[in-house]
This record gives C-alpha cells, sequence and structure tokens, in this order.
C-alpha cells in the first residue's frame, strides 16, 4: 500500500503502460486473403481479451466445494481506419467468404484453410532504443507480446453512411474467434 505520493511515484515505474503504444500483426492470413502492408498502421483499436477459468461446485455434506473449471477465452475485436480503396475490408470479407460462401452456405472444411496466428505488442513509452523487438525507426521498445492462436472472424461491423458525416473517415470492427491466447516472446 502507498504511505505517500513519493511511494507512488517510485512504483509507476515509466509513467504506467500506455493503451495507444500497440500494433496488431497477423503476419501469414489464410491463402486468398491479402492483408496490405498498412494493417498495423490502420488498425486503431484492438484488446487484450479476457480469460477466465470457470469454476464447478461441488455439493459436500450442506456445504458447497469449489473446485477449478475450464479456461474460455473471450472473441478478440479490432477497429480498422477503412481505406479509399477498401483494401482491408475487401479482405476480411474475402476471409470470412472462404469459410461461409453468400450463395450456398459451403465453404471451408479444414480449420488449418482459414484459421491462422495474430499478434499484439505492446510498447514502453519513453525509450529511445531502436532493436529487434523494435518497429523500425520509432524507437519504442516491446514491453509485451501475446500471441493469438487460431483466430477467424465471424463478424465484419457495418459502416454507417451519411450526408451528414462529411468531417469523419470510416471506421469498422471485426470480431475474431480464438482458441486462446499466451504471453510470447515469439516476434511477428
Amino acid at each position: 500500500m502507498a504511505n505517500s505520493i513519493q511511494d507512488f511515484k517510485s512504483a509507476l515505474i515509466g509513467g504506467g503502460a500506455r493503451p495507444n503504444l500497440f500494433e496488431v500483426t497477423i503476419p501469414t492470413p489464410p491463402s486468398g486473403v491479402n492483408l496490405t502492408a498498412n494493417f498495423p498502421i490502420l488498425c486503431k483499436a484492438a484488446n487484450l481479451p479476457a480469460s477466465t477459468i470457470g469454476s464447478i461446485d461441488v455439493p459436500f455434506r450442506g456445504r458447497v466445494f469449489k473446485v477449478a473449471g475450464d479456461r474460455t477465452f473471450d472473441t478478440w475485436s479490432i477497429t480498422v481506419i477503412n481505406d479509399q480503396d477498401f483494401l482491408i475490408r475487401d479482405a476480411m470479407e474475402a476471409w470470412m467468404q472462404t469459410i461461409g460462401q453468400y450463395a450456398d452456405g459451403s465453404g471451408a472444411t479444414d480449420p488449418n484453410s482459414y484459421m491462422c496466428n495474430a499478434f499484439v505488442k505492446q510498447f514502453r513509452r519513453g525509450s529511445s532504443t531502436v532493436g529487434k523487438n523494435t518497429p523500425t525507426g520509432s524507437g519504442l521498445e516491446t514491453a509485451a507480446t501475446y500471441k493469438f492462436y487460431d483466430i477467424f472472424p465471424t463478424n465484419i461491423s457495418a459502416i454507417d453512411l451519411s450526408y451528414e458525416s462529411s468531417d469523419q473517415i470510416e471506421e469498422f470492427t471485426v470480431e475474431f474467434q480464438v482458441q486462446y491466447w499466451t504471453p510470447s516472446t515469439e516476434e511477428a
């Protein structure tokens, strides 16, 4: 427990992690999905989703004994700034088209053909070292990396169109199913 503001300042090393210092990459999307090199730049928002270990209640002589259950992982969503050529949105729609065809509901049956891995890197503020864990020229050092295993999109949000929105750039969200995620030292 912090006893003084000085104790608090000493504990807040580096000024605290900042949610705007991140990068999302999907290095090897499924075949036929062309994510442009601009994807990490135009991916405006993401999250580090929760994982939960369930609880199993076991009744015993009038009491309830709690036992650890299975771990589950929430869906993962990202927000993307739409480019004028719809390149990233087209890629996400093509990915979903591979999974489930528009016309007849057919689609990929081999999970290896539509699932891939993704990475989220969280960067440190104030570092001036450029190294192997640093985006070229950014001056940011990687604080943490998370690897998302076997993801695939299940929802692409609507883009609202309106004559009144003349001073806005279009955005859309993509929701992915995640088998699981881990903290990672692997490079994206």
